[in-house]
């Protein structure tokens, strides 16, 4: 893992939203995404992000840390608001009445109350600010095929991004794994075969495929290192999931000067589950691993027998810019990489423009047989 700065534990009371007083008038401070600096919403100064000493992020224990996690892990007060229509639950600004909540635009009531979760072991801060988030969104609205016409102007004013730090886990893990199998190596076999031709019995020789299978045996090794799994409910996890363009080499150790002015959401996905999730795509991979080392042309796995060892996680946030617009009565959630400007998400489509083009290919296709017909 990379070195970086090391941080102190955070404030116990999260609610406390003017902890970072501006050095120059006092007003609140928002985190300035790409920079190491709060920028102060009143007056503009920035005030630079003390720095500390350089340290290591450390991965904890997995087997320790499902057996003892609420009481052996750091642990943190968040003031957080809950919203009825998708449960997301997430930081709230306790000066702010009402609100939309980012991850489904239904209108939310800041009836705020206080958790304790397990704080968060780092974070990669925005780099991405909102303007710069805005134009990957209208980048991708203009690439989309047969997207209604107004599509794009109306996510312009009905979508507003949010910028939200999403809670995620990561797993590390070394893996020894012995199996058996079998390898497959194809030869061909020749035959006939005979059929009409223009009234005649015409004998062809072909080639039939065929697969001569040996037994198989041996050992594969894997280093698993921060296999990510989200740990939100609230987002799509078809699209969070396809957001995959991390930089973890930026994590930085958590420090809450870098959350100004943005929400965090609690994680709901637990670290058991988690790590369900995780190893399954481990296994996944292990499979891959073990098909490559049988080689030949097909293989056959009997079994793989896997020994886990050097269990680590750690749990991490990443920053997503939200849109969350209603089109035509349906919600649409956009997942924007606040890090890179990859986005994900869902969209319309216009059936009109998808009529018209299925009836445009047809045309076409009568076009090209009526003059094939034409030229016999």
């Amino acid at each position: 893992m990379a070195e970086t700065e090391a941080t102190t534990p955070a404030m116990p009371q999260a609610a406390k939203a003017d902890q970072f007083p501006c050095a120059q008038c006092g007003a609140k401070l928002r985190f300035k995404p790409g920079t190491d600096a709060v920028k102060c919403d009143h007056c503009g100064h920035e005030n630079p992000i003390p720095k500390r000493p350089w340290t290591r992020i450390e991965e904890q224990d997995l087997a320790e840390g499902l057996d003892r996690i609420e009481s052996t892990a750091a642990t943190e007060e968040k003031r957080t608001v809950k919203c009825g229509s998708c449960a997301a639950e997430f930081t709230f600004d306790p000066h702010i009445h009402a609100a939309t909540c980012p991850f489904c635009g239904s209108a939310v009531v800041a009836e705020t109350h206080t958790v304790r979760v397990i704080q968060p072991a780092a974070l990669v801060p925005f780099e991405l600010d909102e303007k710069k988030a805005q134009g990957a969104f209208k980048k991708w609205l203009g690439s989309l095929w047969f997207a209604p016409s107004d599509l794009a102007k109306f996510a312009a004013t009905d979508g507003k991004l949010a910028g939200m730090y999403v809670p995620y886990w990561t797993y590390d893990a070394q893996t020894y794994s012995g199996y058996e199998g079998e390898r497959g190596d194809a030869y061909y076999v020749p035959y006939t075969v005979t059929r009409e031709v223009d009234g005649k019995s015409v004998t062809e020789t072909r080639q039939r495929r065929e697969i001569r299978w040996t037994y198989a045996s041996g050992e594969v090794e894997r280093f698993f290192d921060d296999v990510l799994v989200v740990a939100s409910r609230s987002l799509p996890k078809k699209y969070a999931d396809k957001l995959d363009t991390w930089r973890l080499s930026s994590l930085q150790p958590y420090r809450t000067e870098y959350i100004a002015g943005f929400r965090s959401e609690v994680y709901q996905v637990t670290l058991k589950d988690g790590f369900g999730e995780a190893k399954r795509r481990m296994e996944d991979q292990i499979r891959s691993d073990v098909r490559s080392d049988i080689g030949g042309d097909e293989q056959r796995i009997h079994h793989i027998n896997t020994a886990w060892e050097d269990l680590r996680f750690k749990h991490i946030l990443l920053p997503v810019w939200l849109a969350a617009y209603r089109y035509r009565g349906k919600v649409f959630q956009i997942l924007i990489n606040g890090q890179t400007g990859e986005v994900e998400g869902q969209r319309p489509y216009s059936w009109i423009k998808i009529g018209l083009a299925a009836l445009a290919a047809a045309v076409v296709v009568g076009v090209i047989v009526w003059l094939l017909a034409k030229g016999r």
